[in-house]
């Protein structure tokens, strides 16, 4: 007997199955494994989708930040600029309060101080000359 003689008697002593089960679900291992495919697609699509819509959020609110942070730094700039106008402003005033004669002429205009000998006469405004004649006529 050769291998094809076994092989012919093994399958003629093999049965087939023919019972309820079996005619009813030909292919239900098939339809089992693509509903279970099918369920591990959606949890993914879902999973995906929310990391997506995650990202997006954090995207966008870190753009708003960063926007925020530029507006204050604008403004900061813009307050750098006016101090340093300022400092060299009175670094200006200091070299001119070192000078003698600067502090002599400031002394004479702002304080009424004289030297020695000199008489200071004051005289009004332009202004402040119409201001008295009209409280004079009332």
């Amino acid at each position: 007997m050769g291998k094809r003689d076994i092989q012919d008697e093994l399958h003629n002593n093999v049965q087939p199955l023919d019972n309820e089960f079996v005619r009813s679900n030909p292919n239900a291992k098939k339809a089992k494994k693509a509903v279970l495919l099918r369920r591990r697609l959606a949890i993914f699509l879902i999973i995906a989708v929310a990391s997506i819509v995650g990202l997006a959020q954090f995207s966008s609110m870190q753009n708003e930040r960063l926007a925020d942070k530029q507006i204050k730094k604008a403004e900061v700039n813009a307050q750098l600029e006016e101090s340093l106008e300022k400092q060299e402003m009175l670094n200006l005033q200091i070299t001119k309060l070192e000078d003698d004669e600067y502090i002599a002429k400031l002394a004479r205009k702002e304080f009424f101080l004289s030297e020695e000998g000199e008489i200071i006469f004051t005289i009004p405004d332009s202004k402040d000359e119409k201001t008295d004649s009209d409280k004079k006529s009332e």
